[in-house]
């Protein structure tokens, strides 16, 4: 663990700048430049035919900086939700191989324990940080000290809700993202209700378009970040299922492979 945390650390903080970099080039060098080409034909074609529509376009859309906000954010979610889901899945492909390797008919006795905890610590170091070497491990060495097989199923059981509570933890920052989401899209409606009262005097003369202009701007930060919202939330419940079921399935491996070997002299 402590070798883990300084690493995905760093992931997140350099998939958040890479995050920034991209997304600002492609609003810099294609959105921005395409949103204002299509504002400006709608403005020609409405002054040419008074009962023209505009439609809507994506890249209206989404042009403004709101929604550009809450794109990065949707991205660094994706960044840090597929980082933990690679490393939950890591930890499942485990769950496919017998790391205790005890025979079929035979028990483990309380003086066996430092026998079978060798295959554990024979895995490589990345492998054996993983959670459910480490509970082998853990309650191999319950079992020497203790003799005790009750023991040994207790320490495991709460080992198993100890990783799920922290993977719970570690998923606050993924929800405090999806929370923000739709904060900032709400900031973005403030501003373009804020821009349309300033310019209420011109509507008042006759001249809406600059308080219809700022409307669109509250209306579709608020679409956009909602919408996001939405998918980020899905993708959150779905990696939240994934590590319940890997812990779940975590205590059923231990208690197979390995409390029901154990026999106290």
């Amino acid at each position: 663990m402590k070798r883990r945390f300084p690493v995905e650390f760093v992931y997140q903080v350099f998939a958040l700048i890479i995050v920034i970099i991209v997304i600002h080039a492609i609003y810099v060098t294609y959105v921005r430049p395409t949103a204002f080409s299509v504002l400006e034909a709608q403005e020609i074609s409405m002054g040419q035919d008074p009962f023209y529509i505009p439609e809507r376009s994506l890249v209206v859309l989404i042009r403004d900086f709101e929604q550009q906000a809450c794109f990065i954010l949707m991205f660094w979610a994706f960044a840090i939700m597929g980082f933990k889901a690679v490393t939950t899945l890591r930890e499942r492909a485990l769950l496919d191989r017998d790391l205790v390797n005890v025979p079929e008919g035979l028990r483990i006795l309380p003086e066996d324990t430092r026998e079978y905890s060798r295959n554990l610590q024979a895995l490589p170091e990345r492998q054996r940080q993983l959670f459910l070497p480490r509970v082998l491990l853990s309650s191999l060495e319950r079992f020497g000290s203790s003799r005790n097989v009750q023991d040994v199923a207790s320490a495991a059981r709460d080992a198993c809700d100890s990783e799920a509570e922290r993977m719970e933890s570690e998923l606050s920052m993924i929800r405090y993202i999806a929370w923000a989401i739709p904060s900032v899209g709400f900031i973005g409606t403030v501003r373009g209700i804020g821009e349309a009262l300033a310019q209420a005097h011109l509507a008042v003369e006759g001249d809406i378009s600059g308080v219809t202009q700022s409307l669109g701007v509250a209306f579709n930060s608020t679409f956009i970040a909602l919408l996001i919202s939405i998918v980020v939330m899905f993708l959150v419940h779905q990696l939240q299922l994934l590590q319940e079921r890997l812990v779940f399935d975590a205590q059923t491996y231990v208690d197979h492979n390995l409390v029901r070997h154990m026999k106290a002299a």
